[in-house]
C-alpha cells in the first residue's frame, strides 16, 4: 500500500464533526495515486512540494506548489501525487457557504497555505464549537472565498469521443497527430471533430492539446524533471519551441516559473 493510501485508509472526512479540518501527507520516492472516490465534504488539495494532478467529472486539474485544487462535496475524483511530494488536504463541511460550486484551481496566498499547514498539525480530538480550532478555520475559509481561480485546467467533456482522445493524449502526450488523423481514428469527419472540440471545450483542438501539455509539463517539472526531458516527453522538436509555448501560456519560461513557485511556497 502506498503512503498516500496508507495515510488516508483510516481517514473518513465525513465522520469528522468539524466545519473544516486538515491533514498532511508525504509521498516517498514513488509516485502515488488515490483512485476515484467521493465524500460529502468539499476538499482543497494543497501542493507543498512536488505536484498533484486531480481528475474529476469534467476535467483534469493541476496543482503546482503554491496552488490548490478545490473539489466540491459528492464529486468523484482521484489524486495523483508526484514522487517525494508533500500535500495538505483541507476538508470543508457542505454547510459552509461561499465556496466554489465547481472544481477549480485556486492561486493560494502564503497566509492560507501556512494556516492550513498549522491546522494539519492539530491532533485529532472531539469537536468543541467556538474553539480556537474553529476560529482558525473561519479565518482560512474567509480567505479561500477571496482566492483567484487559476487556469490550470483541462476540460474533458462527457462526450465519449473526446474522453477517448483525452485519455489517449494523457497516456501518450507526445502524440502529434493532426485533427484529420484523430478524426480518422474515431470515424468522424475532420470538420465535425473540430467543431465538437470547440463546442464542448471552448478551445480549438490545438489549444486543448496545448493545455494538456502545460498541465503535464508542470507536473513533471515540479517533480524535478529537467526542461529538456519534459520537452522530449511532450514531443517538441526543440527545447526552445517548448519554452516558447510555455512562456506564451503562463508568461514565464518553465525553469523560472517553477523556481518562483517554489520560492513563493518557501520550499
Amino acid at each position: 500500500m502506498s503512503s498516500l493510501h496508507a495515510s488516508l485508509a483510516s481517514l473518513d472526512p465525513d465522520l469528522v464533526d468539524e466545519p473544516a479540518f486538515a491533514a498532511s501527507i508525504t509521498v516517498k520516492e514513488h509516485e502515488a495515486e488515490l483512485p476515484m472516490h467521493q465524500h460529502r465534504k468539499g476538499q482543497l488539495v494543497v501542493a507543498l512540494q512536488g505536484g498533484v494532478m486531480c481528475r474529476a467529472h469534467g476535467g483534469l486539474w493541476m496543482v503546482p506548489p503554491g496552488s490548490g485544487v478545490w473539489i466540491p462535496g459528492n464529486v468523484l475524483h482521484s489524486n495523483h501525487v508526484t514522487a517525494n511530494g508533500r500535500i495538505c488536504l483541507l476538508f470543508v463541511a457542505p454547510s459552509v457557504p461561499g465556496l466554489p460550486t465547481q472544481c477549480c484551481t485556486l492561486s493560494l496566498t502564503r497566509l492560507v497555505i501556512e494556516i492550513i499547514k498549522h491546522m494539519a498539525a492539530y491532533p485529532r480530538s472531539a469537536h468543541a464549537p467556538d474553539s480556537h480550532k474553529d476560529r482558525i478555520a473561519e479565518v482560512v475559509l474567509e480567505e479561500l472565498r477571496r482566492m483567484k481561480v487559476a487556469s490550470l485546467h483541462l476540460p474533458i467533456p462527457d462526450d465519449p469521443t473526446l474522453t477517448r482522445i483525452a485519455n489517449a493524449l494523457i497516456q501518450n502526450p507526445d502524440d502529434r497527430s493532426t485533427v484529420a488523423e484523430w478524426a480518422k481514428r474515431v470515424a468522424m469527419s475532420e470538420r465535425t471533430l473540430a467543431r465538437l472540440v470547440v463546442r464542448t471545450t471552448s478551445m480549438s483542438f490545438g489549444r486543448w492539446r496545448q493545455q494538456l501539455h502545460i498541465i503535464i509539463a508542470l507536473q513533471r517539472l515540479t517533480s524535478g524533471r529537467s526542461v529538456q526531458s519534459v520537452s522530449d516527453d511532450l514531443g517538441y522538436e526543440s527545447v526552445s519551441a517548448f519554452i516558447t509555448m510555455f512562456k506564451n501560456a503562463l508568461g514565464k519560461p518553465p525553469a523560472r516559473y517553477v523556481a518562483e513557485q517554489e520560492l513563493r511556497d518557501g520550499s
